[in-house]
């Protein structure tokens, strides 16, 4: 794996886990068009925008989570220059020496930085990565014990390399949390709810930004870039280059089909964490990533998730009698140390799930 060695038996997928190599593409995934809404602070109350607008935007973006669990937003308010930019910076970096990278490596004092040994489903992603938060530092919880209530802090590493590395994340990082507390107005508005119902739970967020790098890979029928999963966070905000490669698997039949790049679009996928706020109304989509053995692709996530110290549990407004709750609470910091610690630790089982707190029907 150019810099990461030769390609061996850890990135091997078990057999019912490797992707086919003619993954149908997905058709009718919704792209939902945000320029009602691209230019202004706030969804609402911005007396230019058309309710009626807002409204049917709402209506779409809970039609996607509902049905998809994701959806592509166009006309998003995000300069295109800013995604370049990060996009260059980041291929810059990735391009050094594995000596230059690992001066920057992540390791279970330093959470944030490069990384090239990462897990999934305790099978080796053919990748690279480099993580930072969105807030420097992240407040977070000390330890997984309940009764424990110390916090640490999570430090961003930022190379020396390229130059304007540090500078350019953070200004597509200020976009994108626009973008995104934007998309979370209308998903409380799609569910009924009002607009800002869930702005509470990100004043200390725990989000972050992570740039993949995927080379190519000599054996793509084997090893998958990020083996199935589903995000364990609210909502992901994903950048893909042209190349392609991400893959959800379809409700409908099991199937894993592959999403097509759209220029400039950015691709919404719902989270665990969302799933348990809305009490299963929208649920988290399970996905991967393939490779290819000729071309390199690049891609930028950013992981919304709340304050440490947040409660995740169904949100009292959408829970009655007909719709009893279907997960006990649990804290998101808690959790969260506990799946961290895991990227360092290769386990035997598989790790924390909310499927853990789910109530037996």
């Amino acid at each position: 794996m150019g810099d990461l060695g030769e390609f061996d038996s850890s990135f091997i997928q078990a057999l019912e886990h490797r992707p086919k190599p003619n993954a149908s593409e997905a058709q009718g995934i919704p792209l939902i068009d945000l320029s009602p809404i691209s230019y202004h602070e706030d969804v609402e109350t911005n007396s230019e925008t058309d309710p009626a607008s807002i409204g049917e935007l709402a209506k779409q973006v809970g039609s996607a989570c509902r049905n998809w669990g994701f959806f592509q937003v166009i006309n998003h308010g995000v300069p295109l220059d800013r995604r370049q930019r990060i996009e260059a910076v980041a291929r810059e970096f990735f391009a050094q020496s594995l000596e230059e990278k690992r001066k920057v490596r992540r390791d279970e004092v330093k959470i944030m930085g490069y990384y090239d040994k990462e897990h999934t489903k305790n099978v080796r992603d053919w990748k690279e990565v480099f993580d930072f938060g969105v807030e420097d530092p992240t407040l977070v919880a000390a330890s997984p014990d309940p009764d424990d209530d110390r916090v640490a802090y999570w430090n961003n590493q930022w190379p020396e390399y390229p130059p304007m590395f540090r500078e350019t994340c953070e200004e597509y990082t200020r976009d994108v949390v626009k973008l995104v507390m934007k998309l979370m107005e209308l998903i409380a508005l799609s569910l009924g709810l009002p607009a800002k119902r869930f702005h509470e739970y990100f004043k200390d967020q725990t989000s972050t930004i992570r740039l993949n790098y995927y080379p190519p890979c000599p054996s793509p029928d084997l090893a998958l870039g990020v083996g199935r999963h589903r995000d364990n966070g609210v909502l992901t905000v994903l950048a893909q280059d042209e190349i392609g490669g991400l893959q959800v698997k379809r409700r409908t039949d099991g199937e894993w089909i592959g999403v097509k790049p759209t220029p400039d679009a950015f691709i919404i996928n719902v989270g665990d964490i969302m799933q348990v706020w809305t009490n299963e109304a929208y649920r988290s989509a399970e996905h991967r990533v393939v490779v290819n053995s000729v071309k390199e692709r690049l891609s930028i996530p950013f992981f919304l998730n709340p304050a440490h110290y947040t409660e995740v549990k169904p949100v009292e407004d959408l829970i009655d009698e007909e719709h009893p709750p279907k997960y006990r609470p649990y804290i998101w910091g808690k959790f969260q140390v506990i799946r961290k610690r895991s990227n360092f630790i290769k386990l035997n089982v598989n790790n924390i799930q909310i499927d853990d707190f789910r109530i037996a029907d």
